[in-house]
């Protein structure tokens, strides 16, 4: 790692970041990766890497450069790649461009890369710095490098609340507590995720799509539902195309497991009576899920708080008072002690006419 970094180099990184931000839906299970090529402090080349199967990063620049590639250096937001996946290695295609300095913002985590690509490149006589705007790559691929280091996927909890921290009234009524705008940016959210996760009490309550709208031919996430007595209605909206639908239960059931998988469903069956939270997110790590987007009913979103398996807060608050009967946000345990309370800090808030998303992490 160096230090010694100078104002172009900062903005030849940013600028591969901002690349590969164009990839943030469609590179499922990758990384999102961006790639400069530069000499002379002016850009020659650059790339992203769009989706699975197609050439990454590296490459695409390495194609937009042309000879004007050969001594110039190459700014990446991930180590390049030294293994045959789908596509060859991008060091080699590096030091065959005879690059004179490949600059990563992080190591590849990926225990078929991490540090291979920097040695291979190295070892070919090309100056290999690392370390530039590294928070930066980090955030863009949070999942990728959570399956990675702890095989599991980067949970992200969607919460909607009214100012007094109520989620709908006490008849269960909850639509809509936030405006339009707030309900288009939870689309989002949904588009860059790898999976959505949710329980069967809001299936029987609410029976939701909770598909990304307006994404014809594109990504659509994995459906996921904890169901752990098969209870979920083979007519319930959410087994509508597009999009696969992948059940955990802990109770297998042939006559409702045949309705189910007859409308598209996969059923897994996880040992035990109640589904293991730190199982399901290992089979989904193992599926290559990256980012999962939790929209659940207060049990299981308490639940996945209280398991420590709540990487991020999505919390969209409208200024309007439900009172003391309607429902919680959350369900958990009583405390007698504040020093016991979850902590969260806010990360980022942003205005979403009439109302207010927060983005917390646990302190």
């Amino acid at each position: 790692m160096s230090a010694q970094f100078n104002a172009f180099d900062r903005l030849a990184m940013a600028r591969a970041l901002e690349l590969a931000e164009r990839g943030l839906t469609t590179t499922h299970p990758n990384p999102r990766v961006g790639c400069v090529i530069a000499r002379d402090g002016k850009i020659v080349g650059e790339g992203w890497h769009e989706r699975a199967g197609e050439a990454h990063a590296e490459v695409v620049a390495l194609g937009a450069a042309g000879a004007a590639a050969a001594g110039a250096s190459a700014y990446v937001t991930l180590e390049p790649c030294s293994h045959f996946g789908r596509t060859p290695p991008c060091a080699d295609a590096l030091i065959q461009a005879q690059l004179a300095r490949v600059v990563f913002a992080i190591e590849d985590p990926n225990p078929q890369v991490g540090g291979r690509g920097a040695l291979r490149l190295r070892e070919a006589g090309i100056e290999v710095e690392s370390g530039l705007l590294a928070r930066e790559a980090e955030e863009l691929n949070a999942g990728f490098l959570s399956r990675m280091r702890r095989g599991r996927p980067w949970v992200r909890i969607k919460l909607a609340m009214s100012l007094d921290g109520r989620t709908a009234l006490g008849n269960g009524l909850s639509r809509w507590i936030t405006g339009e705008a707030a309900r288009a940016d939870v689309q989002k959210w949904r588009a860059r995720s790898s999976a959505i996760l949710t329980g069967i009490g809001t299936i029987l309550a609410d029976d939701p799509r909770l598909d990304v709208r307006a994404a014809a031919g594109r990504h659509q996430p994995l459906r996921v539902i904890l169901d752990s007595r098969l209870r979920t209605p083979a007519t319930a909206r959410i087994l509508e195309p597009p999009g696969a639908v992948l059940l955990f239960s802990a109770y297998d059931e042939p006559v409702r497991r045949r309705a189910l998988e007859e409308r598209g469903a996969k059923i897994e069956e996880l040992a035990g009576a109640k589904l293991n939270l730190e199982h399901v997110l290992k089979r989904l790590a193992a599926l290559e899920i990256n980012e999962v987007l939790v929209e659940a009913g207060p049990t299981l979103a308490g639940a996945i708080l209280q398991g420590g398996f709540a990487d991020e807060l999505l919390l969209y608050i409208a200024p309007i008072l439900l009172g003391p009967q309607a429902r919680v946000l959350v369900q958990l345990p009583e405390l007698i002690d504040l020093a016991h309370s979850r902590r969260f800090t806010i990360i980022d808030t942003h205005k979403i006419e009439p109302d207010l998303r927060l983005r917390l992490r646990p302190t």
